[in-house]
């Protein structure tokens, strides 16, 4: 064979061995309006390091029909609170993966640590509230929520082609603590009744293990939230080397 016919294998052979680099979307997400994008460089033959960024434009709550059906909720306000919510958020996860495949450089399965910081944005969570029978009106709030937890990624990645890697995330629990508010500020005054009646419907969402602060008077009203904060990592990633 030729010197000029090694040239074309040759350089396959060293694009795909100097191949350490992966960027990747989350397709399942897609279908939620979530965004999840992943860059991924090799360090060694067993470890790497990942940068995720996700995030969910500003619009209708997700699977809301769904959460309403599977939790039984009949409360007339509380389904009109749900159809008018809005929300977005973001969030930047930076992990180390340790390759358990004899193959690895970003093959086989995996566990991984990682950090999680993320930011939620409530906006137009309307409740009506009632001075005197028959006269009522709304009263819009809106707000953000940080939190920061830690976890652990089991998953496993593959090589389908030369340049196209499938990566399974199949489960990464993480827990922290999250903090923030919803406030709202009324255009007219509001009267003893109408404090009474949003201080009720504030105290009557139940948020498990989280410590809640109710501020109402007749500018408006504020809710604070800290507590701890859980969730779950899962996805099905398609991605290209280079």
């Amino acid at each position: 064979m030729k010197a000029r016919h090694l040239v074309l294998p040759l350089l396959l052979i060293t694009l795909q061995a100097s191949a350490q680099n992966m960027i990747k979307l989350n397709l399942p997400g897609v279908a939620i309006n979530t965004y999840s994008i992943q860059y991924e460089r090799v360090l060694t033959r067993k470890f790497s390091f990942a940068l995720a960024y996700r995030t969910m434009p500003n619009g209708k709550l997700p699977l809301k029909d769904k959460i309403i059906d599977k939790a039984n909720i009949t409360d007339p306000d509380v389904i009109n609170t749900m159809n008018n919510l809005e929300m977005s958020n973001t969030a930047i996860t930076p992990e180390f993966r340790f390759y358990l495949s004899k193959r690895g450089r970003g093959r086989g399965f995996y566990i991984a640590p990682f950090y999680r910081y993320s930011k939620y944005t409530v906006k137009n969570m309307q409740f009506t509230i009632e001075d005197s029978p028959g006269n009522e009106r709304t009263i819009g709030l809106g707000g953000s929520l940080t939190s920061n937890t830690g976890g652990l990624l089991f998953g496993a990645q593959w090589r389908i082609a030369k340049v196209v890697c499938l990566d399974f995330w199949f489960i990464g629990p993480h827990y922290g603590n999250g903090n923030g508010s919803i406030a709202g500020t009324s255009s007219i005054p509001l009267s003893t009744n109408e404090q009474n009646d949003i201080r009720d419907q504030l105290d009557n969402i139940d948020i498990p293990l989280t410590d809640k602060t109710i501020t109402v008077n007749s500018s408006g009203a504020t809710m604070t939230l800290k507590g701890p904060w859980a969730g779950i990592r899962t996805g099905l990633c398609l991605g290209i080397r280079f």
